[in-house]
């Protein structure tokens, strides 16, 4: 479990971190979701004891990382999946951390055919793609047979095969009751393998719930309808908290705030014919979106010039 408390951070007068409070909890994968510079490696750096904290705390299992007697062995964590010696194997980077963690030599081979690293293990770690990279760094966070997983950006550079890796794998520890905390922008991702979320923006907690009730706040459910008769049905469905969109003289409409059986049941009672009653639901990257619209801190610009620059 990871709990945080009040949790700040200042660089000078740059606030990362903003009196965050939240608990990870064991038994299922959480998602740690927020723009860029919204504070999330700076939150995991402070976990890790790599960072200190202004003021709060962050502890793992009831102690702080720098407190733990074997911390490979209670905390595995990927932030940055270069930060290994280029000269050395994969299999020799992962034997020098074993033997200076009293980690067994077996869990070595274990971890290496764990994360498909068999046929590269003796190949120099400089040479590897980001995705083997990235293969090599979450061996290393599971060397110690962690309790708790903390990985940023863990399916960067991964091809289709070992992004289903790391989706199965991270679910798997879960189901074994193992904490699962996990920072991505890839939001297609976090929705197949994340039960809970934690959302921050400009270093603030935004939200921290499960997948399915963060959909369901962010008012994304809508109901497709598809009638002749649109614009008497328009006039029916709407009424306070509820919402119906569509293009004049379209014989499709889009309704917030009733479910499809409501709607359904108004158009009968009144003689209108529907066609098409289809629920809409909202995806967890549009959720994200509206709630983090007001706090990205970098923006593209939509206008470019012919060198393909953005412009001022």
């Amino acid at each position: 479990m990871i709990e945080i408390q009040h949790l700040i951070k200042r660089y000078g007068d740059k606030t990362a971190v903003d009196g965050l409070n939240f608990t990870v909890k064991p038994g299922v994968v959480t998602g740690f979701l927020g723009p860029n510079g919204a504070g999330k490696s700076t939150t995991m750096r402070m976990i890790l004891g790599l960072d200190a904290p202004t003021s709060g705390s962050v502890t793992v299992n009831g102690k702080r990382y720098a407190q733990h007697v074997a911390p490979l062995q209670e905390v595995g964590a990927l932030l940055e999946a270069k930060s290994i010696h280029p000269g050395r194997s994969a299999y020799h980077h992962l034997l020098s951390l074993a033997l200076t963690h009293g980690i067994p030599r077996r869990r070595v081979d274990e971890v290496i055919e764990l994360a498909g690293l068999g046929k590269v293990a003796k190949k120099r770690a400089g040479a590897f793609s980001l995705g083997m990279g990235q293969r090599l760094g979450i061996a290393a966070a599971l060397l110690g047979d962690p309790q708790t997983i903390m990985l940023d950006e863990p399916v960067n550079g991964l091809d289709p095969e070992g992004v289903l890796w790391i989706r199965n794998l991270l679910t798997g520890l879960a189901e074994e009751g193992r904490t699962v905390f996990v920072s991505s922008h890839l939001m297609s991702e976090m929705a197949l393998t994340a039960t809970n979320l934690v959302i921050v923006g400009r270093g603030r907690l935004l939200a921290d719930t499960t997948v399915a009730d963060f959909i369901e706040r962010s008012g994304g459910d809508s109901v497709k309808v598809v009638s002749a008769g649109s614009a008497r049905l328009r006039e029916l469905l709407l009424g306070p908290n509820v919402t119906v969109t569509g293009e004049a003289g379209s014989e499709t409409l889009v309704v917030n705030g009733l479910t499809a059986r409501e709607i359904g049941q108004r158009a009968a009672d009144a003689g209108v014919a529907v066609y098409e009653l289809t629920p809409q639901v909202a995806s967890l990257e549009e959720a994200f979106m509206t709630l983090t619209g007001d706090t990205v801190e970098y923006r593209s610009n939509a206008s470019t010039n012919s060198h393909g620059s953005v412009a001022a």
